[in-house]
């Protein structure tokens, strides 16, 4: 009798381990995922804005430098002929 009550068990603890997970498991999994690579993306957009607004900030400041450049070259010229 008890060999048979621990075979039953243990078949038992087959199916109920062999039935896997709920849909509302794989639901919430699912929408989880989604979540994840929706952050994923967001943090990569954020990344390429950054990247983006220091590349337009150091072109900004060339440029400025080129200009007092210039305005300082064009005071030093202006000395020169007077």
């Amino acid at each position: 009798m008890k060999k048979l009550l621990f075979s039953l068990a243990v078949a038992g603890m087959f199916v109920f381990f062999a039935c896997g997970p709920s849909e509302a498991d794989k639901a919430e999994q699912a929408r989880l995922d989604s979540i994840r690579i929706a952050d994923s993306l967001a943090l990569e957009q954020a990344k390429a804005d950054s990247i983006a607004q220091i590349e337009k900030a150091k072109a900004d400041s060339i440029a400025a430098q080129a200009v007092a450049d210039s305005i300082e070259a064009a005071k030093k010229g202006g000395k020169k002929g007077k």
